[in-house]
């Protein structure tokens, strides 16, 4: 092989060659730019499938359904809900992992995907390896709700009646390591409160048992307890934001009553198969971003208390991996597996 360097002499032939060789590869690169713009301006060239790893009607779902309909309406395709629950969003993380890396396929995740790598030892992508993140959508606050029969108006008034009466509480969750059992759990424990977790299949059962009286109180996203709220069913003592809710402005954070800096909500986002081209990436962090700013689906997402985002992919990126640390160390806490 001759090496090139400053001091290198090439016969004429020689010359010719690598100048040719040389001519080609610029020519390729020229070539790629152009690929790319074109996939960016013909993309997308059919419908495309949000994978939603949830059940129909749940909190993601009515989040991902006012997006995936006004992304259609702005790409002249139609973006088809798919919903693929089971195993806190995992069923439906694998499956686009392992899906065309066309931009054809994509999943609608949720915090959920951050809490896996800590809670399965066997999980079957690796969701920074095998998927690219496009851009965050919406957080959904949790909301601490308490049945009306408990003594208490204020954070501090439950903490203090929830303390005098130790293992006589019971909270509910959405599922085990679920957002919603994670949350509760750092609540009780920076609060020194002894109560029993009561693990759900989603976030209605547990609603409903907690309307009943049940269970006693539970961290559960605000569109699910909203109802229940605005009926008198629930009290709703806190959310769990780092600002409070414009929905709810009078109802105080835990950040500003008794867990100085804590925040915690179900976020969303989207993301696609790790090899996805870039210039498909960015035409749908451009749509994305464009929907979250429209006035329609901001009114809609306010009406189910979700809060509009928006990021870049690398900023996600960045969230991401933060997500991935901070829950490894709550859930190493818990001791909770779910193999």
């Amino acid at each position: 092989m001759t090496r090139i360097d400053s001091t290198t002499t090439l016969q004429p032939h020689k010359r010719r060659r690598w100048s040719l060789a040389l001519l080609g590869c610029a020519a390729g690169v020229a070539a790629l730019a152009p690929m790319g713009l074109a996939q960016a301006q013909s993309y997308p060239s059919k419908p495309v499938t949000l994978v939603v790893p949830f059940p129909p009607g749940g909190p993601t779902d009515q989040v991902a359904r006012v997006l995936a309909q006004k992304l259609g309406e702005q790409m002249g395709q139609s973006v088809v809900v798919d919903n693929k629950p089971g195993a806190n969003g995992n069923i439906g993380g694998a499956l686009v992992s392992k899906a065309a890396a066309d931009g054809y396929t994509v999943l609608y995740n949720t915090s959920s995907i951050t809490l896996s790598p800590a809670l399965y030892k066997n999980l079957s992508y690796d969701v920074q390896k095998d998927l690219a993140p496009v851009a965050l959508t919406a957080v959904v606050p949790l909301a601490l709700v308490v049945h009306p029969s408990i003594p208490a108006n204020t954070v501090r008034e439950f903490v203090e009646y929830a303390k005098a009466n130790p293992d006589k509480l019971s909270y509910g969750s959405a599922g085990n390591g679920n957002v919603t059992h994670l949350a509760a759990y750092q609540f009780t424990q920076h609060q020194g409160i002894k109560a029993t977790h009561v693990s759900y299949r989603g976030s209605a059962p547990a609603d409903v048992d907690l309307v009943a009286g049940q269970i006693q109180f539970m961290t559960d996203t605000i569109n699910s307890v909203m109802p229940f709220v605005n009926d008198k069913r629930l009290k709703l003592l806190a959310v769990t934001t780092a600002k409070r809710m414009s929905l709810y402005p009078a109802v105080p954070t835990l950040a500003e009553t008794v867990m100085p800096g804590f925040e915690a909500g179900a976020w969303q986002g989207v993301m696609v198969p790790a090899k996805t081209p870039d210039a498909v990436v960015q035409r749908l962090n451009t749509e994305i971003n464009k929907a979250l700013q429209s006035d329609e689906v901001r009114a809609k997402l306010a009406v189910q208390g979700a809060e509009p985002l928006g990021s870049t992919p690398e900023e996600y990126r960045s969230y991401i991996g933060k997500e991935l640390q901070r829950w490894a160390g709550v859930v190493k806490s818990t001791g909770i597996t779910l193999d």
